[in-house]
């Protein structure tokens, strides 16, 4: 089904546009394969949760999750298998545990604090695929993505859901360890990949 999906829609593309290059056919396809894996990814994890009657925590996970993704960047599994099962154990093990942990109020807080500083140091962090060579567009996703962070440690002060509030926590955490070197270097992917075009 992806073979037939992309070949698909690149056939289209070579189409409409004859004159892109390899260069630019290869973005596209880049873009379409992702894509694609977003989709079904969902699909499966959208499933498992509403069987699991775990929807909603999961879908306020995804969305704190995604909310610091979107400009933060991190780490991507080297296979589509290992995204599948990492993200399974994300979004539907971390909904289960965020009903039944209680984090104290101030615990929280100092997290998200640190975390906040952790965001601003190394965000974003980009792939060897998708380096963000551009220093003003690291600059500007740098300063969206703490001021994201932020503005969720805010928020979390004023919720007395301890579920809700287990999750903006948790969504958090997933996308720090994504973005550090240290987990760059667990998985064995090259770190500050925009260097090598300076």
């Amino acid at each position: 089904m992806k073979k037939y999906f992309l070949n698909l829609a690149m056939a289209n593309i070579k189409k409409e546009h004859p004159e892109y290059n390899n260069e630019k056919l290869a973005e596209y396809k880049y873009g379409l394969e992702g894509f694609y894996m977003l989709i079904s990814k969902s699909i499966l994890i959208f499933s498992i949760a509403l069987i699991l009657h775990i929807f909603k925590e999961m879908f306020i996970l995804f969305l704190v999750f995604n909310s610091l993704r979107i400009t933060g960047f991190g780490l991507h599994a080297s296979k589509t298998w290992i995204c599948i099962v990492s993200s399974l154990s994300i979004f539907i093990l971390l909904p289960l545990i965020s009903r039944v942990l209680i984090i104290p109020n101030t615990i929280e807080i100092i997290i998200g604090i640190i975390y906040i500083i952790l965001i601003y140091k190394y965000a974003p962090a980009d792939t060897i695929k998708r380096p963000i060579v551009n220093k003003k567009r690291r600059e500007r996703y740098k300063f969206i993505t703490t001021i994201i962070g932020i503005g969720l440690v805010f928020l979390n002060t004023f919720i007395t859901d301890t579920t809700i509030s287990n999750l903006i926590i948790f969504g958090m955490s997933v996308e720090v360890v994504m973005i550090l070197p240290i987990s760059y270097k667990i998985f064995n992917f090259s770190y500050n990949n925009y260097l090598l075009y300076d």
